[in-house]
């Protein structure tokens, strides 16, 4: 499968996962991170079994081999490995500069390293906002961060990433105005 930005690795860092509290809302950033064009996911400090199953069910069917979903490194060994192997990092939060109205989104476009996008759960802590490259705002108010990554992941790829295809999917929605169509493949 061809990603929109030949060369270039999207990896979504998902800090501060409660299992009992943040189940579903990590479900679903781990979901757009694969389907808006990350080619992998680290759920820091812990081991979510479900997680894991979930998403290995998703990747059967609706193809995404590619992707990967990593569990238990902390964070902060995540992030500076990353910077280690000359890859840059975006955090986004609603303190940074914002998306709309600055040049932050082209300067990131512009950076030839890899990307490593930071999404957190709860509040995270001081020292990411230093270790960034990037502080990065979709909208100066709060917000999901499922709705900061799919905005940032769509703004990056400049919407390449909604038409394209998983070709190792097992099933494949045919777009219909009304009804829903699904087709086996293998």
């Amino acid at each position: 499968m061809r990603l929109p930005v030949s060369g270039r690795k999207i990896v979504v860092l998902r800090m501060g996962h409660r299992p009992k509290r943040d189940v579903r809302i990590t479900t679903h950033v781990a979901l757009v991170a694969r389907a808006f064009g990350a080619h992998a996911m680290i759920l820091a400090d812990v081991v979510d079994e479900k997680l894991l199953e979930t998403m290995r069910k998703v990747i059967e069917s609706w193809g995404g081999r590619y992707f990967k979903l990593v569990c238990g490194i902390p964070w902060r060994k995540a992030i500076e490995e990353w910077k280690r192997l000359g890859g840059c990092v975006v955090h986004l939060t609603m303190y940074g500069e914002n998306i709309e109205g600055s040049d932050v989104l082209e300067r990131i476009r512009r950076d030839p390293r890899d990307v490593m996008v930071v999404v957190g759960a709860s509040k995270v802590p001081k020292e990411v906002y230093f270790l960034a490259d990037y502080n990065v705002a979709i909208g100066n108010q709060p917000h999901s961060e499922v709705s900061a990554l799919a905005v940032f992941l769509d703004r990056f790829f400049q919407g390449k990433e909604l038409i394209r295809e998983f070709e190792d999917a097992r099933l494949k929605i045919i777009p219909c105005p009304r009804g829903k169509k699904v087709v086996r493949l293998r």
